[in-house]
């Protein structure tokens, strides 16, 4: 287990949520923003991707009230990104990503307590100074839910993700531990 609280349990991914993921990352309305609808997932892929050790990366699950409902990982941003992004290596940059994979769970403010969460045991357990995300600028929905939780948009990155065939602007988003109260 990474995080407990109330309803929220943050843990690692193992074996036994590959049938979860592969039907999260095989539904449209999960791929329209997460991956692409042209990139589905089938359970070797979900294997390949989410239980391969990457260094830095860690993956977890997130449950609500005992329900596997999303994914969340997180990850030490490495030199080339810092550089491009305007950070220096003893900033302490952690970059996060995630995606809540039962629609039912939508619109319910499970998003901005994963966030918070997330942000909260990153600064804490982590040492981050800067926790960073970089949505396509068309996910609303998501820069919303980013901005109740405290990140600001702090740059434009033009023709940033290659999504569905088609290169996305994105924001980089940014959340710097002073900030937090």
């Amino acid at each position: 287990m990474i995080w407990q609280k109330n309803q929220l349990l943050i843990r690692e991914v193992v074996v036994n949520d590959v049938p979860i993921l592969t039907k999260w990352l095989s539904d449209e309305r999960i791929l329209i923003f997460y991956k692409g609808r042209d990139q589905p997932y089938d359970k070797e892929k979900v294997q390949n991707e989410f239980l391969t050790f990457t260094k830095g990366m860690i993956r977890c699950m997130v449950e609500w009230e005992g329900k596997a409902i999303g994914y969340l990982q997180f990850y030490q941003v490495d030199e080339d990104s810092l550089r491009k992004y305007g950070y220096r290596p003893q900033d302490r940059v952690w970059g996060m990503d995630q995606v809540i994979g039962e629609p039912d769970y939508w619109n319910r403010g499970i998003g901005t307590v994963l966030v918070q969460a997330a942000v909260r045991y990153l600064v804490a357990e982590k040492g981050a100074r800067f926790v960073i995300m970089d949505p396509q600028v068309r996910n609303t929905r998501a820069i919303r839910c980013y901005e109740k939780c405290g990140l600001k948009k702090v740059q434009m990155l033009p023709r940033h993700k290659k999504h569905e065939g088609v290169w996305q602007h994105c924001w980089l988003m940014e959340l710097e531990s002073e900030s937090l109260s």
